[in-house]
């Protein structure tokens, strides 16, 4: 049985010998390749995705990008359980892929490289998604490229115009919040990062606070939208010895206190949450601006799960325009964890570096560094 058709639980075509299959086992590829299609799969978390890109005509084009969420399966314990996690990414990830190559209108032979997210994330998360990926790359003898969650996500807003513009990204997400000083592919510099809890991780716990249901981002914007964000006077924290990092921790206790002072906080319910609302995002475009006059940048970068919030792109984009910047945002439907930012960062790994050996594993704590 040719293996690559075993992980898909296919049958091998006719005449195929295992060992066809075993020495390529350890390819090397090095840059720069022509890679005309990619598939992709990320699993970093709670969202089980893969995409397949191709380059038409110089442009990156997705010919299909699917998610399969676990939202309302955490939502009963009020946050994401790893092994609920892991456990639901190896049910799904095999009939994602196959789902993926129908809509695309290909067969696994016509893919000609693979790449999955390496981390950061759950261990037991990306151990599916990046196995797998691996499993296939190995099998068929293609080039394997581990990729960055993180830098899929500040590469996600250039996906349509399929270059990296030098900008300053704001990576807004449940696990982090970056300052990123992007000079090209590859070319990075850290500005700032949350010193505890990220913007997204922030929401939701404050969502959980007002009994808001999971996740809390969401739910406090829709009910931001009838409050008045001045009602209550949440504190924006300042860092002297580090100006352009942030910590969303004394703000997170500032609501639990005048929750705590509140006869009947439901009754200002709107108005909580649209003045935490305004405090998060006060921070965030304030931030995000003095960093890029530092650097020196006229654009502007919105990623990450938090970009879709609305006031946020409001708020940065009014700010951006005030400094003669513009601001790049990030599709909606690329905006959450999803397979197409991976697809893209992998496309473009293979035109600029060599390909990974498939020795290389996942790394939990992976760093976004140049």
């Amino acid at each position: 049985m040719n293996y690559l058709f075993k992980i898909l639980g296919t049958s091998a075509p006719r005449g195929t010998h295992k060992d066809d299959i075993l020495i390529h086992r350890t390819p090397s590829f090095l840059f720069p390749l022509s890679v005309p299609c990619l598939l992709a799969i990320e699993s970093s978390c709670d969202e089980t995705a893969v995409a397949i890109i191709c380059r038409e005509e110089g442009r990156p084009c997705l010919l299909s990008s699917l998610i399969s969420s676990q939202i309302e399966i955490h939502r009963d314990y009020g946050g994401v359980v790893p092994e609920v996690a892991c456990r639901n990414h190896a049910l799904r990830i095999r009939p994602l892929v196959q789902q993926a190559l129908e809509d695309a209108h290909l067969s696994l032979e016509e893919i000609d490289a693979f790449a999955a997210t390496r981390g950061p994330g759950l261990a037991s998360s990306l151990l599916v998604g990046f196995s797998y990926a691996k499993g296939l790359a190995a099998a068929a003898g293609k080039p394997f490229y581990g990729i960055n969650h993180m830098e899929g996500h500040l590469l996600s807003p250039f996906l349509e115009a399929g270059k990296i513009a030098p900008h300053l990204g704001l990576i807004v997400s449940g696990g982090h919040t970056l300052l990123i000083d992007v000079q090209g592919f590859g070319n990075y510099k850290l500005m700032g990062l949350t010193i505890d809890d990220a913007a997204g991780e922030a929401f939701d716990k404050v969502g959980r606070m007002l009994d808001l249901p999971y996740p809390g981002g969401p739910e406090i914007e829709k009910n931001a939208l009838d409050g008045n964000p001045k009602a209550f006077h949440f504190p924006r924290p300042r860092l002297k010895d580090a100006p352009l990092d942030f910590s969303f921790s004394g703000l997170k206790t500032a609501v639990l206190y005048q929750l705590r002072k509140l006869e009947n906080p439901h009754s200002q319910l709107a108005d909580l949450c649209a003045s935490f609302q305004a405090a998060v995002i006060d921070c965030l475009v304030k931030k995000t601006i003095l960093a890029a006059l530092e650097a020196d940048h006229q654009m502007i970068s919105l990623s990450g799960g938090v970009a879709c919030n609305k006031a946020l792109q409001s708020a940065l984009g009014a700010a951006a325009e005030e400094a003669g910047m513009t601001l790049s945002l990030t599709p909606p439907e690329l905006t959450t964890d999803n397979a197409g930012m991976i697809a893209f960062a992998g496309l473009l790994s293979s035109e600029n570096r060599d390909a990974d050996t498939l020795t290389i594993g996942i790394d939990p704590n992976l760093f976004l560094t140049a």
